[in-house]
C-alpha cells in the first residue's frame, strides 16, 4: 500500500518527503478501519486472547505516536522504508525456522514483554506507516510462544491500536506544515484514503475467513512468503 501511494504521490509531483510521510499517515488511517473488522471477524470464532491484546495494545499506541513524531520531524522515510525491508524478511526468516507450538496449553503470562514488544512493534508501525502485525505475529509465536492462529487474532487487536495512534501522530504532526497539497490534512490524504478503506475493510473479512481455515503450517507459509514480499518491496528489489 504505502509504495503505490508513494509511486502516485511522486507521479502527481509531489515532494518526495512529503509523499513518503502523507503514505505512512494515510495507509495507518486506512489500516484502522480494516484491523477493527478483522479484530470482530476474530473475536466471532473466540481466537483473540484479549489480556495480552490490551496490554500489548496500549504499549503499541505510545509507540506509534512517537514513531510517527520521529517520522515526520526527525528521520527520513526512505531510510525508515530501507531498515523496515531489513528486519521484516529477518523476522520471516525467522518465523520459518521456528518450532511450531504443539502444546494446548495456554502461553505464560509475560507482561514485561508484552510491554515491550507492543512498544517496539508500535514504533516501527508509527515510523514506517505499516500495522505492525508482520512484526508482531512472529514475535508473538516465536518468543511468547503463541499459536499461529492465536497470533494472527490477537495481533489484529494490537493493531487497531497502534495504527489509531500512529494515524493520529501523522495528523497532528502534519497540521501547520507549508506546501503541502491540496486535499492534505497533515500528513493524510483524504482522497487516497476513500480509494483504499472501502477494499481494504472488505479484503479483511476474506483474510480473517481464509485464516482460520488454513493449517497453521500453510498459515505461517503464507504470512513468511507476505513478509518476504513486503521487505523486498521496501528495499527497492521490484
Amino acid at each position: 500500500m504505502v509504495p503505490v501511494m508513494v509511486g502516485v504521490f511522486a507521479q502527481l509531483g509531489w515532494d518526495m518527503d512529503y509523499a513518503v510521510k502523507t503514505a505512512f499517515g494515510t495507509s495507518l488511517l486506512v489500516i484502522f478501519p480494516a484491523a477493527v473488522a478483522t479484530t470482530i471477524a476474530h473475536q466471532r470464532r473466540k481466537a483473540i486472547w484479549w489480556k495480552p491484546a490490551i496490554v500489548m495494545g496500549i504499549a503499541a499506541a505510545a509507540g506509534s505516536l512517537l514513531g510517527a513524531t520521529l517520522t515526520t520531524r526527525v528521520i527520513g522515510g526512505d531510510i525508515m522504508k530501507i531498515v523496515f525491508g531489513l528486519v521484516v524478511i529477518l523476522a520471516g526468516v525467522r518465523l520459518w525456522t521456528a518450532k511450531a507450538v504443539e502444546s494446548k496449553k495456554p502461553p505464560e503470562e509475560k507482561p514485561a514483554l508484552w510491554i515491550a514488544f507492543g512498544f517496539f512493534v508500535g514504533m516501527s508501525s508509527g515510523l514506517l506507516g505499516a500495522g505492525g502485525g508482520i512484526l508482531m505475529v512472529p514475535l508473538m509465536t516465536t518468543v511468547l510462544k503463541f499459536r499461529m492462529h492465536h497470533a494472527v487474532a490477537t495481533s489484529a487487536a494490537v493493531i487497531v491500536f497502534a495504527s489509531g495512534a500512529g494515524a493520529l501522530g501523522y495528523f497532528i504532526n502534519g497540521l501547520g506544515v507549508s506546501g503541502l497539497p491540496g486535499g492534505s490534512y497533515g500528513y493524510f490524504s483524504l482522497t487516497a484514503w476513500l480509494c483504499l478503506a472501502p477494499t481494504s475493510i472488505a479484503m479483511t473479512q476474506v483474510g480473517a475467513w481464509a485464516a482460520h481455515r488454513l493449517s497453521a503450517k500453510a498459515l505461517k507459509a503464507v504470512f513468511v512468503i507476505v513478509m518476504v514480499v513486503v521487505g523486498l518491496r521496501m528495499l527497492g528489489a521490484f
